[in-house]
């Protein structure tokens, strides 16, 4: 029973997962659609092409916002908008045009379920009282918010300031709940402080020093709600180290095989985001290997 009871906790999560995921890839359209108009407003340059597209994402208000195609403007039905199967059954394609609509959808949605599949999984907390299940919900929202993140920053080089406001406001209530479930508070809300000057107050270092030129400041607001998601120092620190790793293993050989020059802008917001979700799940046991490897635990 008890067996059958985790496989049923793991089906229902995926498939919000997967739902969420659905959500967030629209929300990164809508946000790069709005993005666009206010660029083109500001006098700044922008791609006609990509704004004539999905300009029409903007002539909806909220409550009455569909789902379309962004080439034919075809408006989803409800069995167009069931995550995975429905781009599986289409192969990928508009039901109407059948214009590829491309793999992100798909990505966004097998990789936010797979989210939160995973973090009923590796959890490290306890999840018995009401305030340890509602800590665990929301850091699946900030697992939403971070795909958003993740997805935009990774197509646009860019860190919408919604997405890192909300971040941090979840942040904040996720700081709230260790504290009140911490016999220090104080411990706990320093802690998240330092963890927010590691993963912010660096980078707002960095910024400032190189101008703008080798950290933007979408990075510097990120690492405010990544410091508080994490509540602690020392996991901040952690996933400073494994942001810089992952991007030297995916940049180096890429330059090395000459697929990017060496002043090629590369965003670093998906970098910070997987260490920050690799430092939670398993920080502790790699912080205790080292300690105990130099011998300093």
């Amino acid at each position: 029973m008890i067996v059958l009871m985790e496989w049923y906790i793991y089906l229902v999560l995926a498939l919000f997962g997967a739902i969420f995921g659905s959500f967030a890839g629209a929300t990164v359209w809508r946000i790069r659609a709005r993005q666009l108009v206010a660029d083109k407003k500001g006098g700044e340059k922008v791609d006609a092409k990509e704004l004539a597209r999905l300009k029409k994402l903007t002539k909806q208000s909220a409550l009455k916002d569909r789902s379309q195609c962004l080439h034919c403007s075809y408006e989803l039905k409800w069995y167009d908008l069931i995550p995975v199967v429905s781009w599986l059954s289409l192969g990928g394609k508009c039901r109407s045009c059948r214009t590829p609509i491309g793999r992100f959808e798909l990505l966004i949605e097998l990789g936010m379920a797979a989210f939160f599949v995973l973090s009923y999984a590796l959890w490290p907390l306890p999840l018995e009282s009401a305030l340890d299940i509602t800590r665990f919900v929301l850091w699946l929202a900030a697992g939403v918010v971070l795909g958003i993140l993740f997805a935009y920053d990774s197509k646009w080089f860019l860190l919408p300031d919604g997405g890192n406001l909300l971040l941090a406001l979840i942040g904040a209530g996720i700081v709230t709940i260790a504290a009140i479930q911490s016999p220090n508070p104080l411990e706990v809300v320093l802690s998240a402080a330092g963890a927010v000057g590691v993963l912010s107050g660096l980078y707002l270092f960095i910024h400032l020093l190189s101008k703008g030129r080798w950290v933007g400041f979408g990075d510097v607001k990120l690492g405010v709600g990544l410091g508080l998601i994490l509540v602690d120092w020392q996991l901040a620190l952690l996933t400073l180290f494994l942001a810089n790793l992952l991007g030297s293993l995916i940049v180096i050989p890429l330059l090395a095989l000459g697929k990017i020059k060496r002043n090629a802008h590369v965003p670093f917001g998906p970098m910070l985001i997987a260490g920050t979700i690799i430092a939670f799940f398993v920080g502790w046991p790699i912080i205790e290997w080292y300690l105990t490897g130099f011998g300093l635990y």
